[in-house]
């Protein structure tokens, strides 16, 4: 069974792959029940409100990425 510690790199890992803020990444993680082939049916997506309001619950940025792509918190 995965720790924490690796459970956290893997997801930090692969938020960098995919140009993913890893507070979006980690939330998207947590909805798939870290299930990674769930994870990324969810990241191409690109839009679970589910998603992004865990995210933006996990940081005071006002602005995080999908996919190379802005998301505001006011949009949310």
């Amino acid at each position: 069974m995965a720790t924490q510690q690796s459970k956290a790199h893997r997801v930090g890992e692969w938020a960098t792959l995919r140009s993913t803020s890893p507070e979006i990444a980690e939330a998207i993680f947590e909805v798939a029940n870290y299930d990674e082939k769930l994870a990324e049916g969810i990241w191409e997506q690109q839009g679970s409100d589910e998603v992004l309001l865990r995210a933006f619950e996990k940081t005071d940025q006002d602005v995080l990425t999908w996919d190379n792509k802005v998301v505001e918190r006011k949009n949310v």
